[in-house]
């Protein structure tokens, strides 16, 4: 029993030192955004969100304005018609080399009409004139509040409550005369959703049609000493309302509050000012605290540091269980007076699929789940359209979509594509694999990739025991060309459907369907091999990259298919020789997105010194002063001939997930700690970064080498792991319990809740 309590105290001191050792979960004030002034124009400005609301404070024309927004409000009148044409149609034209028709009656919808559209709601403004100059305007990212404080000494206080739709504003520190409480009454600015002006051009944003296209009637706005509401009709009798509520507090303050509906009337209540805190502060904190609680790092260099958690901080405000998926934009959507760039939608080619990256290996599988949510809650409709554009079962989901779930076309070897679905069945996979929720599983992840998987197999053709799809595409490669379409696998085509079989078949066998997963396997072995060269991948047979490229399409495989392993010699000859070709070609046709989707590329071949300049480039060429992701090189093309300024997410969060790759990686069945960190970071640490298997993992790297590693189980399970030190000891399992392969990994059956820390043996 002594010897029983001295391990016991052992490694409850072992983990007691891990624990004091790895760097504290809360964001630093160093991480904060922090200007002395406040930014003039929208995608520079301070955000707020909740992933329904969402809210930018910035500064127009002498005016503090808060551009407000709601991540449902759409424009969902149809402009394609997929009655005139479907799969095989576009097929025959492609064949017959007549492609204008296709293009009619897919893409000028897109290109011509202004709907279907995420709408703007609407924005408030203050008048700062007689407060002085701002001398502070800081976004605190570890509650989600901006404080700007102006030389009167007066602070203007902001922030969207994180569990109800409701957002807050505040003037504290005020003269206490009436001159100056009238002032700073909200406005509210309305849209021109009927105004007959002209497109606006929005310094080189790609800013679409004027709002006034869409035709709306007029709004209406209602004003009292203390409240302004605001209903603005949409289309087919819909409308949103935006409702300001505000009263002057004890002690010199004014407080407010908004909303915005949906086709239900706005209500607020005033304010108690009896109460301390009438605006919930502290579920509002509470909630942060949670969401920052899940992981965390420290990382030697702070550029890279800074905007993970600014990205992290960003994920939190448009993730949320109840709101939509990330669209382009999120809750963020362009206050400039025209149609949000590529109309604020569902780009189900790249733009989804990245924003929810860092989701699962960051540990925040309910922002993931919002994801997997709406895919889900689109089946039935995606199910129509497989049926009615491909003319097969199964399912399949449009590569750009509205709200709802309907295509809206445009460039339709990407917005029609036949394999979209097989990537976003990657999430169910994911959801599923880094969680072990075994009636997630049965429940939605196995019926989504059965269901994804059965249609594959429907609108794939097997001639000589080899299956083959009628048209493919390498999103987007020759843009919109008739050129774009091959008549053989792409390599974009081929990963994605080698992918669905594989873990359609291993989600079947979890499921103990084993004749559905030898039917699985059956026909993933029907599928030829890559097009592989001295290039490395190409694009489609015959097709090498022969340019610079912004979509990493034909290199799915490497990531994030994870089909193949740089530690399989065969499979580390392409991955090199791919990695060569387009280092060859360069960057100059690349978007932000394209650096941060290719530190994880780097980081999956172990190049740790490419990886991070990767992620660098982006963060200091790619991104606005409030970290949004521009698209294009922000210091006068640098790096990319792309020197527009188009604001979307899926960047910034691709960039969370390379950093991710550079600490641990979840890769053929094992975990691996420190695959791809820089020799020159001699101190990194994380906590409770999340692995396939169900695995929380901390780790810390101290004086150039790393120094212990710890695991929790949250599931029974086999942890197989390969750690950053190949001599270890552990005080917290029997050595005689773990296996260890001649590659490095150590494999040990772990239960649920269990903990073991393992230590470099240094030897």
């Amino acid at each position: 029993m002594f010897i029983s309590s001295v391990k016991a105290k052992l490694f409850l001191l072992s983990v007691f030192l891990f624990c004091c050792l790895i760097s504290p979960s809360q964001p630093l004030p160093q991480h904060n955004l922090q200007f002395d002034k406040l930014a003039e124009r929208w995608d520079e400005a301070m955000p707020l969100g909740n992933g329904m609301l969402g809210a930018l404070i910035w500064q127009k024309e002498n005016k503090l304005r808060l551009s407000l927004d709601r991540a449902d409000l759409w424009d969902e009148r149809k402009a394609l018609d997929l009655s005139k044409f479907n799969f095989k149609w576009v097929e025959q034209q492609v064949l017959k080399k007549n492609y204008a028709p296709v293009q009619k009656l897919g893409d000028h919808p897109y290109d011509n009409t202004p709907y279907p559209t995420k709408l703007p709601a609407a924005a408030m403004e203050f008048d700062i004139s007689r407060l002085g100059r701002v001398v502070s305007n800081t976004l605190y990212i570890n509650n989600a509040w901006n404080a700007t404080r102006f030389e009167s000494g007066v602070v203007f206080n902001c922030y969207i409550h994180a569990q109800k739709n409701t957002g807050y504003f505040g003037f504290e520190n005020l003269p206490g005369t009436e001159d100056i409480t009238r002032l700073l009454t909200p406005g509210l600015i309305v849209h021109n959703y009927n105004s007959g002006k002209t497109t606006i051009q929005d310094g080189n944003s790609k800013a679409g049609e004027g709002l006034e296209k869409l035709g709306y009637a007029k709004g209406t706005v209602t004003a009292t000493a203390n409240t302004i509401h605001y209903r603005q009709p949409t289309y087919d009798g819909h409308f949103y309302e935006v409702k300001i509520i505000w009263q002057q507090f004890p002690g010199n303050k004014i407080i407010g509050a908004w909303v915005i509906e949906k086709d239900k009337p706005a209500a607020l209540k005033l304010l108690d000012t009896s109460l301390k805190e009438p605006t919930g502060w502290d579920t509002h904190t509470a909630w942060w605290d949670e969401f920052w609680k899940k992981s965390s790092l420290r990382l030697p260099d702070p550029v890279i540091e800074k905007q993970y958690y600014l990205e992290m901080y960003k994920l939190g405000c448009v993730a949320r269980k109840g709101a939509p998926a990330i669209t382009l934009q999120a809750v963020w959507t362009a206050d400039n007076g025209s149609l949000p760039p590529w109309k604020g939608d569902f780009h189900n080619d790249l733009n989804t699929q990245l924003s929810y990256w860092p989701t699962y290996t960051g540990n925040r599988l309910a922002e993931g789940a919002t994801f997997t949510d709406w895919l889900w809650s689109i089946r039935p409709k995606n199910l129509q359209y497989t049926k009615q554009y491909f003319g097969v079962e199964g399912l399949n989901v449009p590569g750009v979509v509205t709200l709802s779930g309907d295509p809206m076309g445009g460039w339709i070897q990407y917005s029609l594509s036949p394999t979209v679905v097989a990537w976003c069945a990657q999430h169910f996979y994911w959801q599923w694999k880094y969680s072990m929720d075994n009636i997630f599983l049965k429940d939605r992840a196995y019926p989504y990739l059965h269901e994804a998987a059965v249609y594959l197999e429907n609108i794939t053709r097997v001639k000589d025991g080899v299956r083959t799809l009628p048209l493919s595409s390498s999103p987007e490669y020759n843009n919109n060309r008739i050129d774009a379409w091959f008549l053989q696998w792409s390599n974009f085509d081929l990963s994605l459907a080698k992918y669905l079989f594989t873990v359609a078949g291993e989600a079947a066998t979890a499921m103990e369907k084993n004749e559905e997963a030898k039917h699985w396997n059956k026909i993933l072995k029907q599928l030829p091999d890559y097009e592989v060269n001295a290039t490395g991948f190409t694009v489609a047979p015959g097709q090498n990259l022969n340019e610079s490229h912004r979509h990493m399409s034909q290199y799915m495989a490497i990531y994030p298919l994870v089909l193949l392993d740089v530690n399989n010699p065969a499979d580390k000859t392409i991955i090199e020789n791919s990695l060569k070709r387009i280092e060859e070609k360069g960057t100059r046709e690349w978007c932000g997105y394209s650096f941060a989707w290719m530190a994880s590329l780097y980081a999956r071949a172990y190049k740790a010194d490419s990886a991070v300049k990767q992620l660098k480039i982006f963060a200091l060429n790619f991104c606005s002063p409030n970290s949004f992701h521009l698209n294009g090189d922000q210091k006068g093309g640098q790096y990319s001939n792309f020197t527009y300024r188009p604001f979307t997410l899926e960047g910034n969060f691709a960039f969370a997930q390379g950093v991710h790759e550079l600490l641990l990686q979840s890769r053929n069945g094992y975990i691996q700690v420190f695959p791809a960190v820089p020799d020159d970071w001699t101190a990194v640490s994380f906590t409770d970064l999340r692995a396939e298997g169900a695995f929380l993992i901390s780790a810390k790297k101290e004086n150039g080498v790393p120094s212990a590693v710890k695991v929790i189980a949250e599931k029974d399970g086999m942890l197989n792991i390969k750690l950053p030190f190949k001599t270890w000891l552990s005080k917290s399992i029997d050595r005689r319990l773990i296996k260890q392969s001649e590659q490095g990994i150590i494999s040990v059956v772990l239960k649920k809740g269990q903990t073991v820390v393992f230590e470099n043996g240094y030897e």
